[in-house]
């Protein structure tokens, strides 16, 4: 008998019989006498109507009054689904975020979670029950609700894994496991058995949305076992995220090519070249809370300097606002903007012992004669921007030169 958090995607709970197909698998698991705690999401596309329906009456929507209204997604979801799971002959309570007291800090849209009390989880446990617990929010310590940001349930899901101490954290999702790349862009793309969580982490962090890149963090520091399957199928089991790489295979230079289309490019041009300057060019963007992925500085022989960074596309604008407020200060000559780039990245522990991987990947994609603006590179991964055009061929192209075709 075991212990295992289950987490169902918003589209495995997307409709009352898909809903129904849950309770159905989480009473097998039940059956088999297992102790079974699980997250759901909300109805797919439910999130997003929430917040259509606060932006119709407050175009920037109070983040506070946001997540009241964010949150309420999954309160209908537990509720069903805990239903469905007594209609399948098994006990079952739901708990909101806040009912079971998950603690976060007040970072309304965006929270984090600082403390799970498992006292009620467990003792409902004991008494025989399903417990289902609403991912995605929680409460500050003023009880105000908040949510954890998109992919929240996730995360929400490994917590409680992580407090519980549970034997598996399962993520049921509309995929069968991680694959190589998306499959919809490259149809040869191959399922992984395993992934270790150091390249799941930047997997998720490049782009890849099979996991939300919190939840992985949280299972590797917990060393959460966390398994990815499908809610569609019965059949195989999924792809396992390990703590490191089995020693004693041959472990394949590139695990994944993982992909973002949602990025820009920012560039400030003809700044002084002093100490500081970075700092006052990104201290405002941090202020405003935007986070920065890859950085290049750009020194010229004129004592001036040219500096690109990169930011989530929807913050784009906000981000030229930004830099408009602090060009005459920071004595740029112009402020410049691309929102039509993306990163594609090639992942993989074998990076460690293989030399050559970059030059491989410039190779690839000089021969197609596709541009790279910038370069960010890690021990396991190696990222470029290209203009957002040539995205589906340069994953193409790099899935096949480094052979994961034949994975």
């Amino acid at each position: 008998m075991a212990l295992i958090v289950q987490k169902y995607g918003g589209t495995s709970v997307g409709s009352p019989d898909r809903i129904k197909n849950v309770a159905k698998r989480v009473a097998r698991w039940k059956a088999m006498g297992h102790d079974v705690v699980v997250v759901p999401s909300a109805m797919s596309g439910e999130t997003n109507r929430l917040i259509a329906l606060a932006k119709e009456i407050m175009p920037s929507p109070d983040a506070r009054e946001l997540d009241v209204i964010a949150a309420t997604g999954e309160q209908v979801t537990i509720g069903l689904l805990a239903m469905a799971i007594m209609q399948e002959g098994c006990k079952a309570k739901s708990y909101t975020g806040p009912q079971v007291r998950v603690l976060t800090d007040s970072t309304f849209t965006k929270a984090r979670i600082l403390q799970i009390d498992d006292e009620r989880i467990r003792q409902d446990l004991a008494e025989g029950n399903v417990v289902v617990v609403a991912g995605f929010q929680g409460a500050d310590e003023n009880g105000n609700i908040t949510t954890l940001g998109r992919g929240g349930s996730d995360t929400s899901a490994v917590a409680l894994a992580a407090a519980l101490k549970a034997d598996e954290c399962q993520i049921y999702t509309d995929v069968d496991g991680v694959y190589t790349t998306d499959p919809r862009i490259v149809p040869e793309a191959k399922k992984l058995d395993t992934i270790t969580f150091e390249e799941m982490l930047e997997m998720a962090s490049l782009g890849s949305k099979v996991l939300q890149i919190r939840s992985v963090e949280f299972a590797g520091k917990y060393k959460v076992k966390l398994r990815v399957l499908s809610s569609f199928t019965d059949e195989g089991e999924g792809t396992l995220i390990t703590v490191e790489e089995d020693k004693n295979m041959e472990q394949p230079i590139i695990s994944g090519i993982a992909f973002n289309r949602d990025e820009a490019k920012l560039t400030v041009l003809g700044v002084p070249d002093r100490p500081g300057i970075a700092y006052q060019i990104l201290g405002p963007i941090a202020d405003a809370n935007i986070d920065v992925d890859m950085i290049i500085q750009n020194v010229g022989h004129d004592g001036t300097t040219d500096f690109s960074f990169t930011v989530n596309r929807g913050e784009f604008n906000k981000a030229l606002g930004v830099l408009e407020s602090v060009k005459s200060h920071i004595g740029a000559r112009e402020i410049v903007g691309d929102n039509k780039i993306c990163k594609v990245s090639a992942v993989g522990v074998g990076m460690r012992s293989h030399p050559g991987v970059a030059s491989q990947m410039f190779r690839a994609l000089a021969e197609e004669g596709i541009n790279i603006q910038m370069i960010s590179t890690s021990e396991i991964k190696i990222s470029v921007v290209i203009d957002e055009k040539y995205l589906e061929l340069a994953v193409r192209v790099l899935h096949k030169t480094f052979g994961l075709d034949q994975a």
